[in-house]
């Protein structure tokens, strides 16, 4: 039996066992159960399903369907094209699974782009628009034991009023996150609540010494009569005992969903205090009902006792401490064979990658990303800016303005509960400064405030003043600011900033963009400016875009946060650019994560405290200059150097730099780089240009 069915079928035994019980026995209480749906489907591309064919029909439909898994994206080799396809795509999968008394079950979607629409054995379940939330279907009394069918349609083509209307990166479709089965007793823990978890978590009045709990819990009560409801709240710290714990009793009417405050004090919290300690406690909420068997649901997660203040003049402030917010943007994408088809390993690798380059935030553009990278950016201590998919265009219709209201609601009730999350943005270079634009930004400033006092709000600002209307509706701003790449020099950015603090003295701000394209197989040393649109990107030019940036960066500290464009390479489908077209190369790694670029190790020299020594330009193997520079970041005192076994001294590293000026000799050279507590080394070849078969090059070029 396939393994999808076979976890089906467990489910069905489960759920009778804990409906069922024989004279003199009680009933078998019956937890949450969830059962992954992520093997055996059958995907189709477009609309190719033969004449008169309803939806309710394609479970039987013929035509040339594939058999994947998911995560699965129909743009995985398209997505750099300069017409990726957007449009319907088609899923279905037999389901094995029975109805059961006393019992809910919904189908949860962790995420499908953009527009989706499912039918249980052909019943409508529903539509749900927006590319990156989790939502749910309640199909209790839909499932009838015996294997039934399952359709998805999927469709990423642009709608007028589904949010984002365009952007700098590629719209992948397809059911790219998980997809699975969730069981509750029909007295639970509200599934419907727009994706969330159903319980909303918060500290205050945070000291050392003590730190106030509160939970909000919605009881759903299902079961067709009145229920007494007892909902307890634990908290357990690490060990796994219980710190705090508070227990309440109440009455829910049949139909009803009630909110349920619990409340309790924490003495001797421990803080999460970012990377420096980022300690997690365990949630835990139970909703028992009262009656045979006392049917339990229960819902657990990690969570942070934290207090964020952003002051104008000091910046952000994590339990009272200044801390520095630095790290990169990222796009929830994996590989070019996998886009956005992201599984739980492809973020746990990116996320070592981040903690190796010595991140202290992230901010995920430009929409809401999954539950692993939250929970990753948790339990390493990032700090993350999260923002909704309004990005450079709206509409101004009650249409588009509706679904932003569902899909900020959804951001912000699934991600409440993450200590990681310090700020929600509202949204990203809207290009045109028009009322529609003023009205949706100071619509969503309302929505989020009312859904989460606790947290700021930001906007991400270009190409208009900082002091002007488009930049005002958010608590905080930040500017996308390329000086250096597209416009202006290198060291226009600190006066800049500064000119920008003057004109709002009272708006904490940040950079929330900042970059340059790179090539790894473009190499040029000494580099010339290229320009940004060319398809000339050497990376030595990224690196000293970045050693510029960054000094400025620094030495404004009052700035709240500041984040590289990009972490990684990824897809976009209009550019053509660099050394092949559809890939946005700002990245500090490369899209199929297998280089990190000289910039990443400038700033891991910075960041980290890893012990660092890296030799940069050290993808230009074939150099016709013999007397070139050797520059080696480094967060150590000093650096020694030896090129072919000769010792060419120690150099102090002088913000996180060492440079030697040398002689090549003709032929194969070897570079060494050393230092107490790391080491690199490289080889390069020098020829004469009219000798440039040596490397493997036409001699004269």
């Amino acid at each position: 039996m396939h393994r999808g069915l076979l976890n089906l079928w467990v489910l069905v035994v489960l759920l009778l066992a804990g409906a069922g019980h024989t004279a003199g026995h009680a009933a078998v209480p019956v937890a949450r159960i969830e059962t992954p749906l992520d093997a055996g489907w059958q995907f189709l591309r477009g609309d190719r399903l033969g004449d008169g064919v309803a939806p309710a029909d394609v479970a039987r439909a013929g035509g040339d369907w594939q058999a994947v898994d998911l995560p699965h994206t129909f743009n995985a080799h398209d997505a750099t094209e300069a017409g990726p396809y957007r449009g319907p795509g088609w899923y279905r999968r037999r389901l094995a699974a029975a109805d059961a008394p006393g019992r809910r079950t919904y189908l949860e979607f962790d995420g499908a782009a953009l527009v989706t629409d499912a039918w249980l054995n052909g019943v409508h379940l529903g539509r749900h628009e927006g590319g990156f939330a989790r939502f749910r279907f309640d199909v209790t009394g839909l499932l009838r034991g015996a294997a039934g069918d399952l359709v998805v349609r999927v469709d990423n083509a642009r709608h007028p009023d589904v949010a984002p209307l365009a952007g700098d990166y590629t719209l992948y479709g397809g059911l790219y996150r998980s997809v699975r089965l969730v069981s509750t007793p029909d007295v639970h823990v509200d599934m419907l609540d727009h994706g969330s978890p159903g319980v909303r978590f918060r500290a205050d009045g945070i000291s050392g010494t003590r730190a106030r709990l509160h939970w909000v819990t919605r009881v759903a009560n299902d079961s067709g009569r009145p229920a007494r409801v007892t909902v307890r709240a634990v908290l357990r710290d690490r060990a796994g005992k219980p710190a705090a714990t508070a227990v309440r009793t109440v009455a829910v009417d049949a139909g009803a969903v009630l909110p349920v405050a619990l409340e309790a004090a924490l003495p001797a919290p421990h803080r999460w205090q970012g990377v420096d300690d980022p300690y997690l406690y365990r949630s835990q909420i139970s909703v028992t009902a009262s009656g045979a068997g006392r049917a339990r649901d229960e819902v657990a997660f990690d969570i942070g006792i934290r207090d964020v203040r952003i002051d104008p003049a000091r910046g952000l402030l994590l339990n009272g401490r200044p801390v520095r917010v630095h790290g990169v943007n990222l796009h929830l994408t994996s590989t070019p064979a996998r886009g956005t088809a992201v599984r739980d390993a492809d973020v746990d690798a990116d996320y070592a990658i981040l903690d190796d380059l010595g991140v202290t935030g992230v901010r995920f553009a430009h929409y809401q990303h999954g539950q692993r990278s939250y929970a990753q950016a948790d339990h390493k201590g990032f700090l993350v800016w999260t923002e909704l998919p309004l990005t450079s265009e709206v509409s101004d219709t009650p249409a588009f303005e509706r679904n932003l209201v569902q899909q900020a609601r959804e951001l912000v009730r699934q991600n409440i509960n993450h200590p990681s999350v310090f700020v929600w943005g509202l949204g990203n270079e809207i290009y045109k400064v028009d009322a529609a634009s003023a009205r949706l930004l100071d619509a969503m400033q309302r929505l989020v405030r009312a859904e989460d006092p606790d947290r700021p709000t930001a906007y991400a600002n270009c190409c208009a003043p900082i002091d002007g209307p488009q930049a005002s509706h958010a608590d905080l701003v930040g500017s996308n600011v390329y000086f250096g790449w597209y416009d202006k020099a290198f060291d226009d950015l600190g006066p800049w900033l500064a000119a920008n603090r003057a004109l709002r003295p009272g708006t904490p701000q940040a950079v929330s963009e900042y970059g340059a394209g790179a090539s790894v197989l473009q190499q040029e040393d000494p580099p010339r400016r290229p320009a940004a649109a060319s398809h000339w990107h050497p990376e030595q030019y990224q690196a000293l875009y970045h050693e510029a940036a960054w000094r400025q960066i620094r030495a404004a500290p009052w700035l709240w946060a500041s984040f590289v464009w990009t972490g990684f390479d990824f897809a976009s489908a209009g550019r053509d650019e660099g050394d092949r077209r559809g890939i946005n190369d700002k990245g500090l790694v490369t899209f199929d994560r297998t280089v990190r670029k000289d910039a990443y190790y400038w700033y891991r020299a910075n960041w980290s405290p890893r012990p660092t020594v890296y030799i940069a330009s050290r993808r230009d193997v074939c150099r016709t200059v013999a007397d070139v520079e050797v520059k080696v970041y480094s967060n150590l005192a000093s650096v020694a150097l030896r090129i072919n076994g000769t010792d060419l001294g120690t150099r102090r590293v002088d913000d996180h730099v060492a440079r030697w000026h040398v002689r090549l000799a003709p032929g194969r050279n070897r570079i060494e780089a050393r230092a107490a507590a790391a080491d690199d080394a490289v080889e390069w070849e020098y020829a004469p240009p009219e000798r440039q078969d040596v490397c493997g090059r036409p001699a004269g070029r």
